[in-house]
């Protein structure tokens, strides 16, 4: 585990520890001593930020600190989304875990988790994928954006994406499949491209990662019943070909339009999102 004290309060730069776990796509926990009785190592407002395997900065350290790291981990382990609160005293007559504290005082901790945001990799922007990626982009999620034709991912055609909570990464790959080493693990994958032989390669690539949290393929019966033939050549059993869902898209949502489409296919992956955040 990797400890790191913190400067005084206002040199402790609390939300670049947060924006560095979250570019690793590490969750953790803001902790914050929010009230202060009596005499306490720290000031009220002092910040800790924990994740599973570092600390940085402090709220005051010994049994205070190691009880508050504890819970914040047992938070994160648990998949918690609901602040926190704890009170601490820190007396010599109170029954500790990590050793006892005598600076005579009581401190409230507010413990607030910052989970990592799910990601959903969309290949394939065309008339359905634009409108998917339309609807996806209203929610706080990483949202990949992958085509292999350049005139698809203009900033003209996405600005109408680009103003919601979702963080966006475009990636105009010539080997779309390429993009699937960049996305982290329990990553959502939707294939919708222009070209079936995309299509069968993003599959492919897909399957063998067994870390993705879903493969969807839009497409019919007819086109599946190809893809599985050729799956199959590449190696890959009835237990990977089960892995990808297809057609995608809630059946009672009725239309073929592109954005009827797109309703149908995001209800589902909300669906899975809010399952899987419940879980």
């Amino acid at each position: 585990m990797s400890v790191t004290k913190s400067l005084p309060e206002a040199d402790y730069d609390w939300l670049a520890a947060v924006r560095e776990l979250r570019a690793r796509r590490e969750p953790c926990v803001i902790v914050t001593l929010a009230g202060v009785r009596g005499h306490s190592p720290r000031n009220a407002g002092a910040k800790m930020i924990v994740s599973s395997g570092s600390v940085s900065g402090t709220v005051g350290g010994g049994n205070l600190e190691a009880t508050t790291i504890a819970r914040a981990r047992s938070m994160i382990a648990g998949g918690a989304v609901e602040p926190a609160m704890m009170v601490i005293p820190l007396n010599d007559k109170v029954r500790t875990e990590y050793g006892r504290q005598c600076c005579g005082g009581e401190v409230t901790i507010m413990l607030e988790p910052v989970r990592v945001p799910p990601t959903i990799a969309i290949f394939g922007v065309g008339h359905v994928g634009i409108e998917l990626a339309r609807i996806l982009s209203r929610h706080e999620i990483d949202l990949f954006l992958v085509d292999s034709r350049e005139d698809m991912l203009t900033g003209e055609r996405l600005a109408p994406i680009m103003d919601g909570p979702a963080t966006i990464e475009v990636r105009n790959a010539p080997v779309p499949e390429s993009v699937l080493a960049e996305l982290p693990a329990s990553a959502h994958v939707v294939i919708m491209t222009h070209d079936h032989a995309e299509d069968i390669a993003v599959c492919d690539a897909a399957l063998r990662r067994p870390d993705l949290a879903s493969i969807g393929l839009i497409g019919s019966s007819a086109k599946w019943a190809r893809f599985q033939v050729q799956l199959r050549a590449e190696g890959h059993g009835d237990d990977d070909l089960a892995r990808i869902t297809t057609p995608i898209g809630r059946r009672d949502i009725a239309g073929k339009d592109p954005a009827a489409i797109a309703v149908g296919v995001a209800a589902e992956l909300l669906a899975a999102l809010t399952a899987s955040s419940v879980g």
